[in-house]
């Protein structure tokens, strides 16, 4: 059974999302401050958090980033009753995989977490070859390992880094449009969300790239998308 972190002060949310979640199979943590958050989530032991950006002691903002500065690769899944576009592109530059703004159905929650753990899933069965790793110069992706490394250094990507990479990595020179990538890796309808991608593309320049503002390997192509290029596999 997977488990997940559910952080929220208000009472109402917390037992709404924990009945539906514990209805569709999951084991429910509930804490209600940032602090309480923050220890828990630093456990490493949930498969999903559902966090608020609203917490007593400390924000959901800087929960989410002291997470990923200790390595924590959890999905986090912000939950804001703001309309404000700044919160939530702040949330995903620190390291969140996804937000949903309040109120909100607990059948799209749901449905989101589900969708991150498709991605998540091994490329091929378990019976099947193991998949072998994607090479590209000095940079290698590893889909049975889930591990990324340049010039033999592990990089540490987020779920959603590392998914947008292969998904791009396994169709080189590809163009996608940013509503192509959306619906490839988030497997979900994110109509108008498409500044994610962009988030999400500047945080994988930052980590693979030489020259981040020269991109070798992640291309914009202007008014279409993105692009994987493979300079040194011919």
């Amino acid at each position: 059974m997977q488990s997940v972190l559910v952080v929220d002060d208000e009472p109402a949310i917390v037992t709404l999302l924990t009945y539906n979640l514990e209805q569709a199979q999951y084991a429910v943590t509930s804490v209600t401050d940032g602090p309480a958050a923050l220890a828990a989530g630093l456990t490493g032991k949930f498969d999903f958090i559902l966090l608020d950006l609203m917490l007593p002691g400390l924000d959901g903002l800087e929960v989410t980033k002291r997470l990923r500065q200790e390595k924590i690769k959890t999905p986090i899944l912000i939950l804001t009753a703001k309309d404000e576009e700044f919160d939530k592109v702040i949330g995903l530059e620190l390291g969140a995989d996804d937000y949903i703004t309040k109120p909100f159905s607990p059948r799209e929650i749901i449905a989101r977490m589900k969708a991150i753990e498709r991605r998540l899933q091994p490329a091929t069965p378990v019976t099947a070859a193991t998949p072998q790793p994607l090479q590209f110069g000095s940079l290698t992706i590893d889909p049975s390992t889930y591990q990324v490394t340049q010039a033999g250094k592990v990089i540490q990507l987020t779920p959603r880094e590392y998914q947008i990479l292969l998904f791009l990595a396994q169709h080189p020179r590809q163009v996608f449009s940013r509503e192509q990538l959306l619906n490839g890796v988030w497997g979900f309808d994110f109509t108008g969300q498409t500044r994610m991608v962009d988030i999400q593309i500047s945080h994988l320049r930052e980590k693979i790239e030489a020259d981040p503002k020269q991109p070798v390997y992640l291309k914009t192509v202007r008014g279409f998308g993105y692009r994987f290029e493979a300079p040194h596999n011919g």
